[in-house]
């Protein structure tokens, strides 16, 4: 067992079927006999609904069945959903109702208002144009300020929290202190998640209740739907098939799937509910969306001496299922980064707005805390005349285990050769000639450094089942739920290296409550540490069973499993895995073929890094380039490398998006002016150039494979590398401050508001 877990010789299992059109997404295997549900979404971002007539729509051919929030309520279904609130200075953050229909009051456009289920989508999408609805527009709250009409009773000034992590007059008096002070604002724009797959699922009702969606785990909607719909959860069976990308955003319970799960036991019939791109868009909960202002202090010899944050975060109209922890307590958790700071605080209002909700989107916390650490780190070294990596270098962790501000200890890393090897691999010292390059060309260069750390989030528990099937292939029984990130590959590679068997028989069974009876889904790159050390808890108790089996029943002693074979000193037993099995199921002893374990991790890992960015930019157009992308990781022990490589690839493209093109626009009524691809600019492979990755593992003791997750990596990174590339690209014209997204038209106001300056 003590190479367990190195994925090899196996190629990536999923991609013949899913890159042939032989996927089976939620949309693929609806019942097809399903009636068709459709929404009647708000048009305007707050208003009181002042009647809500549907009669005609009810009467509407084709319509099988017409809810608001009083029919559900009617129906026994509590329109209440959860959403999470952290502790705050004082007491915990405003709990206000988030009805899965708006009752009496809508709070941000595209809310839903009512449930319409007919035989098809056009006879409900004309069924509800059929609905009078009469409504009295209210004050539209907007921004990332505290005050205002409250959009909720519960949370005057729309204040959702106030979060306090730290030492704060310990901080403040340090920061008076300090020879040198910095200080920075920086904002992180709203994201639309815009995952390949938009949201959907079907539910069926036969007594019992099947909910089949395309989520990211099945037992947070299996909880939700049971107790919203008093319902046994016995009774409940939630199922995720194939999934075209979550990234956090498919990790929670919608409105949409508690309706026509209502809907599907009302009628007896199933019923399927689709999002086009539009709805999705408009609906899906929203990522980042905050300001923060960081403020670091110096001594003389540029050690730091206190950090402190102070920022405020955008929730949208309600709180979602994890929306109050990301930019309080996640943020918090890597708040100071691969530093060793001495004394920090973190301040953090939440606020309501009359927009889409705002949730987990991929690093959730992470990637904005390392952001804005690794903006004020540059701020301060052109400031202070230094060099960026000599500065990172002064102040980087070297001894371990290290104490975070959360309490949680980092216990190995070695951030100064990742930094250092980083600066190699990019060739800074190489930088200084492409940028005369790029000069000749009438181009303006920039380069960014950004060191990150990482913090796995998720339950630290997971359950791992093996059957050894009468074929003599293995079926594996996993709590996770792949989005796209090849577990079935990662999993089926390390049960084969295990145990011997053929990767064709090994057959790996994700997302059904029903065949798996409880697990921890997928998210806060946990999926193959947890995953990966329950299946080998696992195997060593099947292997375990089979050798006691064999020592009673053969009658030798010291037997072993080793290079995937049965064998005991002085005897001529050499039996395979399927072999030893076959002895125990002849002898009845077919307990010994289904096993399952189930583990709790100590502690949580650290996966950490460097990103180094260059970019050209046109200064006619405003035009920007991403020409060089270079990532050193620290990763531990490497499970399955290609799939390494795709995650931190995927990661860095993100992070690309969001620091360059992408950006979520509501009016001043709150409109989204960004609802569809026309207007919002996701990134193109012609955006990015081939990136470099190189490794500089140090091996955890917090699991026992040594590994650290590597799933939100590249875009806790990225953000903070691009935005720095691009201020130095800048700051020769004279540009002092930039904001992302860095789009050609801001790029070039800036620079020609830099101009009008020097002028």
């Amino acid at each position: 067992m003590a190479n367990f877990g190195k994925a090899q010789g196996v190629g990536r299992l999923e991609d013949v079927r899913l890159l042939n059109g032989r996927g089976a997404y939620v949309d693929d295997i609806a019942p097809k006999d399903a009636l068709v549900a459709y929404f009647l979404r708000a048009q305007m971002a707050h208003a009181r609904i002042l009647t809500l007539d549907l009669a005609a729509a009810a009467a509407a051919p084709g319509v099988h069945l017409v809810l608001d929030a009083a029919g559900l309520e009617a129906m026994g279904v509590s329109l209440a959903m959860q959403g999470a609130q952290v502790t705050c200075r004082v007491g915990v953050g405003a709990g206000p109702e988030r009805p899965v229909l708006a009752r009496g009051v809508v709070r941000f456009a595209g809310e839903a208002v009512a449930l319409i289920v007919a035989d098809t989508l056009v006879q409900a999408r004309d069924a509800a144009d059929l609905i009078g609805m009469d409504v009295e527009e209210l004050p539209v709250a907007l921004g990332l300020v505290p005050g205002g009409e409250p959009i909720h009773p519960q949370a005057p000034g729309n204040l959702a929290f106030d979060f306090s992590a730290g030492d704060e007059a310990g901080v403040a008096a340090a920061l008076a202190a300090s020879v040198h002070r910095v200080a920075l604002d920086v904002v992180h724009n709203r994201i639309i998640v815009a995952a390949m797959e938009p949201r959907g699922a079907w539910a069926s009702y036969d007594g019992r209740l099947h909910l089949c969606v395309n989520g990211q785990g099945v037992w947070v909607q299996k909880r939700e739907l049971a107790r919203m719909l008093a319902m046994d959860a016995s009774d409940v069976r939630v199922t995720n098939p194939d999934v075209g990308g979550g990234f956090g955003m498919k990790a929670m319970t919608y409105p949409e799937y508690i309706c026509i799960a209502a809907a599907a036991r009302a009628l007896r019939r199933p019923v399927r509910w689709m999002a086009d791109r539009a709805e999705s868009m408009l609906t899906d909960n929203a990522g980042r969306d905050l300001i923060a202002r960081a403020e670091l202090g110096f001594d003389a010899d540029l050690k730091i001496t206190a950090y402190r944050v102070n920022l405020v975060s955008n929730l949208g109209a309600y709180n979602s299922q994890y929306g109050q922890e990301i930019q309080s307590e996640l943020f918090a958790k890597v708040l100071t980064g691969v530093y060793d700071i001495p004394v920090a605080h973190l301040g953090a209002l939440g606020v309501y707005s009359n927009t889409t909700p705002v949730d987990a989107y991929r690093g959730a916390g992470r990637p904005e805390a390392n952001l804005t650490m690794e903006r004020v780190m540059d701020h301060a070294a052109r400031v202070l005349g230094v060099d960026g990596v000599d500065l990172r270098l002064r102040n980087v962790i070297r001894s371990f285990p290290h104490r975070l501000l959360s309490g949680e200890a980092v216990d190995c890393g070695d951030f100064a050769q990742v930094l250092t090897l980083a600066a190699e691999r990019g060739d800074l010292t190489g930088f200084a000639a492409r940028k005369a390059g790029s000069a000749a060309k009438g181009l303006l260069r920039g380069i960014g450094i950004a060191s990150y750390l990482e913090a796995i989030l998720g339950s630290p528990v997971e359950t791992s089942r093996i059957v050894i099937d009468a074929d003599d292939g293995l079926t594996m029984y996993v709590g996770t739920q792949s989005n796209g990130q090849g577990h079935e590959t990662v999993y089926t590679s390390m049960l084969a290296e295990a145990t011997g068997v053929d990767p064709g028989l090994i057959r790996i069974v994700q997302g059904d409550s029903d065949r798996i009876s409880h697990g921890g889904g997928t998210g806060g790159s946990r999926s193959v540490t947890v995953q990966g050390t329950a299946t080998r808890a696992t195997v060593a108790a099947l292997i375990k069973g089979l050798t006691e089996f064999l020592e009673t029943d053969v009658g030798v002693k010291g037997v072993s499993f080793s290079d995937h074979i049965f064998a005991a000193p002085g005897s001529n037993m050499r039996l395979t895995l399927a072999e030893a099995a076959e002895w125990a199921r002849e002898k009845g002893r077919t307990d010994l073929l289904d096993v399952a374990q189930t583990i709790e991790l100590p502690a949580g890992s650290f996966p950490n890094g460097c990103h180094v960015a260059e970019v050209e930019i046109d200064p006619q157009t405003g035009d920007l380039r991403l020409a060089r992308y270079t990532v050193v990781d620290d990763f531990g022990n490497l499970m399955a490398p290609d799939l390494v490589a795709g995650q931190v690839h995927g990661g860095v493209a993100q992070g690309f998006g969001q620091a360059v093109t992408e950006a979520a626009i509501y009016d001043e009524n709150g409109q989204l002016l960004t609802g569809s691809l026309m207007d919002y600019a996701l990134p193109r492979a012609s955006d990015l150039p081939f990136f470099e990755i190189h490794h500089a593992p140090t091996i955890t003791n917090t699991n026992p494979l040594g590994m650290k997750g590597c799933g939100e990596a590249g875009t806790v990174g990225s953000c903070g590398a691009i935005s720095n590339a691009v201020l130095d690209a800048l700051a020769a014209r004279g540009v002092t401050r930039v904001d992302m997204p860095f789009t050609p038209s801001r790029i070039w106001h800036w620079l020609k508001e830099a101009q009008t300056v020097a002028d």
